[in-house]
């Protein structure tokens, strides 16, 4: 059984950390002036605005031991009421076999973030614990507290009933009807925890997907290995989410035009022989409407060829 983090109360403290990537500072201000506007105490963590360079190329907020530190003090500190990760980038694999599952297990608090944060969704979902795969600070920067997708952050974080969301059909969906655990996020994040204890891809689930940045053939070995490891052909249901920036014969592309048509294709094709629901086009990963998804709870996935995703 899951366990679901309490429902924060006015005054509640969230810290903001960057486990991850460098923030800049406007974005950790904004968030700051968001969850102060929904009456939360957010505190920055000692380590949040640090930036750390590896390899010549990849920039962390701050050192493994800064991001580490930051952490494990989010998790640790009792008045700490929930933990809002101020972006992606790279660095929290380096973080997940330091921190201690039980740490986690016994101070059970909304984590909130995607992306490579996807990581820590796995970390959190072995210590038996729901987590928010949800927006972070540039969106409560951008449109503050108002709109559908910082609304529903504040409504599950705050213990209310979300409603449903109804996304519209697309040619690919795949009609039916599941009912089960819904994991997800990241697909190369999380398929390289394929494997390994923090494995959070696994049958009899729902699975959300998203990316960025990635090549379609890369896409599509990574589904490949859901395929062989047993886990794709034995999920309850799937909801392709959003795969930005990606590449099509080597050139950049926005999902914004009909090009997409390819990755979704090929997904398509990949799933032809299963008989689960599938949704397409669902507003998850890196677009601004990328709505909240309580990672280890229960849902109810229908497609008709509309689409309905309903948390119990």
């Amino acid at each position: 059984m899951m366990i679901r983090p309490a429902a924060l109360r006015q005054t509640d403290r969230i810290a903001i950390i960057s486990p991850s990537g460098n923030v800049v500072a406007k974005r950790v201000k904004g968030a700051v002036a968001a969850l102060a506007q929904w009456c939360y105490a957010p505190v920055v963590g000692q380590h949040t605005l640090d930036e750390h360079r590896s390899w010549g190329t990849v920039l962390t907020g701050g050192t493994d031991e800064a991001r580490l530190a930051d952490l494990r003090w989010a998790i640790a500190d009792p008045t700490i009421k929930a933990i809002l990760c101020s972006r992606g980038g790279y660095g929290t694999v380096r973080l997940l076999d330091r921190i201690d599952v039980n740490l986690v297990r016994s101070n059970p608090k909304w984590l909130i973030g995607f992306s490579d944060i996807s990581a820590l969704h796995a970390l959190w979902h072995r210590a038996g614990v729901m987590s928010l795969h949800a927006s972070m600070a540039k969106q409560l920067t951008d449109f503050g507290t108002e709109g559908e997708v910082s609304e529903a952050m504040h409504t599950i974080i705050s213990g209310g009933t979300l409603s449903p969301y109804h996304i519209d059909s697309h040619p690919f969906n795949r009609c039916g009807e599941a009912e089960g655990m819904i994991v997800g996020g990241n697909l190369a994040v999380l398929s390289a925890l394929i494997g390994t204890d923090y494995n959070l891809l696994k049958p009899d689930t729902i699975l959300f997907i998203e990316d960025v940045g990635e090549e379609i053939y890369r896409v599509e070995r990574l589904l490949y290995q859901l395929r062989l490891a047993g886990v794709l052909p034995k999920l309850k249901g799937l909801i392709v989410g959003q795969f930005t920036r990606y590449h099509l014969n080597g050139v950049l592309t926005d999902t914004s035009t009909d090009t997409q048509q390819h990755l979704y294709s090929m997904i398509s094709r990949l799933v032809e022989p299963y008989s689960y629901p599938v949704a397409f086009n669902f507003p998850i990963g890196h677009i601004d409407r990328n709505l909240p998804i309580v990672e280890g709870s229960q849902a109810t996935l229908q497609v008709r060829p509309e689409v309905t995703l309903t948390f119990k």
